[in-house]
């Protein structure tokens, strides 16, 4: 299990003690990627965020009694898919594998197969890529606005599982606990959404396709720094022990 600064037993104490400067870093760190989770989910941003205050509430209420089997992030993310299903469930319309897996049909791909080389890695490396920051792209906050655009279009499984892996950095097993699909699943809907958000950055950083036969990093793993390099430049840069002792 892959702990985080909110899984520090300091932080955890405060926590389940209701200490409200802990509570206020959890909701500062970790709203924004749950309403758009639960957007995923119900279709709806407007009801996502209901059922995430909903969610926080639980959260609140129920952190005193939270066991450590899991993260504190990866518990918080199973409320709220939990109260998503919920709310779609009680409107009538079924929320379970098939809509999770929606874009996952095998006649589909996000990227074709000759950008890929036999051992899975692209044919040719995206351009800059790898020397990619953020803080020296003159409109960064403008590129991960076109970014999250580009994965609010994705299906709703797609967008689901590049949400928990790339942008809040969960890991495979912690996004199908979460999501309750197995790793084959998992893996399917993760390649398609990365292809398609390679395809995304590369237009707006003026890559041009990979055609010539030579070495690369796996899409996969560049996707996933670029993604959680971006996110990471918007959020709280203080550690959380840091942050709670200037809060009090």
């Amino acid at each position: 299990m892959r702990t985080t600064e909110f899984d520090d037993p300091r932080f955890l104490a405060r926590s389940r003690q209701g200490d409200a400067a802990a509570y206020r870093l959890l909701v500062r760190r970790f709203h924004a990627s749950l309403v758009r989770f639960a957007a995923s989910i119900i279709g709806s941003h407007a009801q996502a965020e209901e059922v995430v205050q909903d969610a926080w509430l639980a959260v609140y209420a129920g952190v005193g009694r939270f066991e450590a089997r899991s993260t504190l992030a990866t518990w918080i993310f199973s409320i709220v898919m939990n109260r998503a299903r919920t709310r779609v469930s009680r409107e009538g319309r079924l929320v379970g594998l098939d809509f999770l897996m929606e874009g996952t049909f095998p006649t589909e791909r996000g990227v074709p197969l000759t950008e890929f080389k036999p051992d899975g890695h692209w044919v040719e490396a995206p351009k800059l890529w790898d020397e990619l920051n953020p803080e020296r792209i003159v409109g960064g906050r403008q590129l991960w606005d076109r970014v999250q655009a580009a994965i609010d279009r994705l299906p709703a499984g797609q967008r689901a599982v590049i949400l928990l892996r790339d942008v809040e950095g969960r890991d495979a097993e912690e996004t199908c606990a979460v999501l309750e699909i197995s790793a084959e699943n998992q893996r399917v809907l993760l390649h398609r959404a990365r292809g398609r958000i390679r395809q995304e950055i590369d237009a707006l950083i003026g890559a041009e396709p990979a055609r010539r036969a030579r070495g690369g990093a796996r899409g996969g793993d560049v996707v996933a720094r670029v993604l959680h390099g971006l996110a990471n430049l918007l959020r709280p840069s203080r550690p959380v022990m840091m942050a709670m002792a200037s809060a009090r």
